[in-house]
């Protein structure tokens, strides 16, 4: 993999001292920096779409001569259609602003680092989050726009607490050893699952080791953490004792994810504040639900507050470059108005600082008893710790996660973690 990246970065340094622009442009040079026409990709409909399509409204109605194309693909095909033309050393054929997962940010940057457009001096990266700047930062510039945040949260059914005997208070700001344990009380009591997991997703350890400032890889976001590191190992007990304690509904897709909850089957969804739509999807359940912030593990310096996803935008060197920046300087970049109306139409939680606040973040959600979710999430985001997730989070979740499988099935942690630490070194060298 290393030697792949090097013969990469060099292939792209060639393709730069070959073109006058620095970059891998579009036909070897941008001609039109300022082309009035420009194109954004990005995935999901309901969120990520139907966000730029409330930024598209507002840039186009102040810049009326601007044409801006939005075309929708799933995630996986832009990666693929992404690495194919940036490998060939070319950006044609690639749109001017795209999409990128910020687990995978880092891939992109180091490997094609002149084919994005440096938002330095664009931006203020200062006005974002935290935690958003190192994967969308790479060499001392900053190249993505943080966009949506991950924040997380755990999301209660407060009626099943009630029959248990619990109150939301006593959920709030507590840890995992105390969720399991009313957990258990509350399925002795109720009947009821407290959460639902697909065994092959490892969003909850993630979620775990980031609430410990600690990830995967080491700070150079290249070499494997796994062996030796105490917050990766009190991670893999917590999801044991979890999945040992009997309360937990097992699922094998997304589908079969959110039927969960909105059967109304398990009690509480600790996960990412992007599930809010599909939790509110089911309308009978309003006033049933709210949110507290998520369980904390009970060593290595864990808070509670993590984050689960989220993604960043990008220009590409390119005809249209100038205008494509500006598009998302005046919009994601620093129009908190657009944030506003991003929450009050699709629920959607930005990670620019001066919009975490605003009639739309304050406003009681009857859904949710007239809890202000949005300004919670809000104040939550800011106590996320900042991690480096480099180049190689997929790469090890594809080996933990045949490891943890083993480690339910009896294996020892500490030969789990050190055979997976020793994968990991192999593959990756």
């Amino acid at each position: 993999m290393k030697k792949m990246i090097l013969l990469l970065l060099a292939c792209v340094l060639v393709l730069s001292a070959c073109s006058s622009g620095g970059g891998a442009k579009e036909g070897g040079a941008a001609s039109d920096p300022n082309k009035k026409e420009i194109t954004i990709w990005a995935w999901d409909p309901n969120f990520n779409i139907a966000a730029l399509n409330i930024a598209k409204e507002l840039y186009v109605a102040k810049h009326p001569d601007v044409t801006i194309n939005i075309v929708e693909y799933a995630q996986a095909d832009i990666v693929q259609k992404l690495n194919t033309g940036l490998n060939s050393g070319t950006t044609k054929g690639l749109p001017n602003i795209v999409l990128i997962e910020d687990y995978r940010a880092q891939n992109f940057l180091q490997a094609y680092p002149d084919s994005f457009h440096d938002m330095t001096n664009t931006i203020d990266p200062a006005a974002f989050a935290d935690y958003k700047i190192g994967p969308t930062s790479a060499n001392g510039k900053q190249y993505g726009v943080p966009f949506d945040s991950g924040v997380t949260g755990l999301y209660v059914r407060t009626d099943y607490l009630e029959q248990a005997g619990y109150k939301v208070e006593d959920l709030t700001n507590i840890t995992w050893d105390r969720y399991i344990e009313i957990g258990k009380d509350v399925k002795a009591k109720t009947g009821k699952d407290f959460l639902s997991q697909d065994p092959n997703d490892l969003g909850l350890i993630r979620m775990m080791l980031q609430s410990a400032g600690s990830w995967y890889l080491k700070e150079d976001g290249k070499t494997p953490d796994l062996a030796g590191n105490p917050a990766m190992k009190e991670a893999l007990e917590t999801y044991k004792k979890l999945m040992d304690a009997n309360i937990v509904t097992m699922t094998s897709d997304w589908s079969q994810f959110l039927a969960a909850f909105n059967s109304g089957n398990v009690a509480t969804v600790p996960t990412g504040n992007w599930i809010t739509p599909s939790i509110k999807a089911e309308a009978s359940q309003s006033g049933k639900w709210a949110v507290v912030p998520f369980p904390k593990m009970a060593g290595n310096n864990s808070v509670n507050a993590s984050n689960l996803g989220g993604s960043s935008w990008y220009v590409m060197n390119m005809d249209g470059q100038d205008t494509a920046a500006d598009f998302l300087k005046q919009t994601f970049g620093s129009d908190t108005q657009l944030y506003q109306q991003m929450i009050t139409k699709i629920g959607a939680i930005g990670s620019l600082k001066a919009a975490a606040s605003g009639p739309a973040y304050e406003e009681g959600q009857e859904f949710f008893n007239g809890q202000k979710i949005y300004a919670d999430f809000a104040k939550w985001s800011e106590q996320i710790p900042t991690v480096n997730y480099g180049l190689h989070t997929y790469a090890i979740e594809d080996i933990l996660a045949v490891e943890v499988q083993n480690y339910m099935n009896g294996k020892d942690v500490d030969s789990v973690i050190n055979d997976a630490q020793t994968q990991a070194e192999a593959q990756l060298k």
